[in-house]
């Protein structure tokens, strides 16, 4: 399951991403712990109008799915210009701007070096939020139909999870809801960006489109154009329908060779109108 012990055996990979594309747990985890706990930590006066900037960034425009780090350092941001004061943020910044891995344990080793207020806080609200999470064990679920979609594509394809998402939640949320049998190596948050995955699984000897990214943000789109690989959306509200689509025609065209062209940007374009109309 691990990268140290994948082996390619099937001629097509799916990579899959997971909250909110794979798991009904995004939304819930902003709602309730992303967004508050940010809200608490960098001393947010107007809690109400900072919700709606953090779940406007992280589920609702061109940058849902972004890293939790890249998000905080938005909200963040967008706080002060809104006349907000959650002290100096830059060093925060500059490491989100520059990191190799955005996680708690490259911030650890960051504050360790260099131990100012605004590190400590992001890395304080990142632990807080992983604790959160934990809590939802038993409340998380798949989206309908994911079960059975992902085991007719295993079938065909070799399965990847490629998330942002800190790799013991992954673990325990898809192993909990009997998916993991039907994944063959998981690349969480400390693996690097989505992009970076996506390019080191390509070396494993996967030709460009027979590589399929699933997922439900930009971020999926943009790792998946970035590698000149394949892209298909699980639209934000229309999940089932999307999940459903994937077993009766998107995978057709993936393995069939059709999926590049015509279909590939139909499913693309309806994906980009259904962020227009939030952003």
């Amino acid at each position: 399951m691990g990268k140290s012990t994948f082996t390619k055996k099937k001629q097509f990979l799916i990579c899959v991403d997971s909250d909110g594309c794979a798991m009904d747990t995004m939304n819930i985890k902003h709602e309730k712990y992303f967004g508050p706990l940010a809200s608490e930590v960098f001393g947010i006066k107007n809690r109400d109008e900072f919700l709606g900037i953090w779940n406007r960034i992280n589920l609702y425009s061109t940058t849902r799915g972004i890293n939790r780090f890249k998000g905080l350092v938005l909200g963040l941001q967008e706080a002060v210009s809104n006349g907000e004061e959650v002290g100096d943020i830059s060093n925060l910044v500059n490491w989100a701007e520059t990191t190799k891995e955005l996680s708690n344990k490259s911030l650890e080793k960051e504050v360790a070096k260099n131990p100012v207020e605004d590190l400590k806080k992001a890395l304080s609200w990142s632990q807080k939020v992983n604790s959160g999470i934990e809590e939802l064990a038993g409340k998380d679920a798949p989206f309908p139909n994911v079960l059975e979609v992902l085991n007719e594509l295993h079938e065909v394809a070799d399965i990847a999870i490629v998330s942002s998402a800190n790799s013991e939640a992954l673990y325990s949320e898809w192993e909990r809801h009997l998916l993991l049998p039907h994944v063959d190596v998981v690349y969480g948050q400390e693996a690097g960006t989505k992009a970076a995955c996506i390019n080191e699984l390509k070396a494993y000897g996967y030709a460009e489109d027979e590589i399929l990214m699933v997922g439900d943000a930009p971020g999926d789109l943009n790792a998946a154009l970035k590698n000149g690989v394949l892209y298909y959306p699980i639209l934000f509200g229309k999940e089932t329908f999307s999940w459903k689509r994937l077993s009766k025609e998107g995978v057709k065209h993936f393995t069939g060779k059709t999926y590049t062209g015509a279909y590939q940007e139909a499913v693309i374009t309806e994906f980009d109108d259904l962020l227009k109309q939030y952003s």
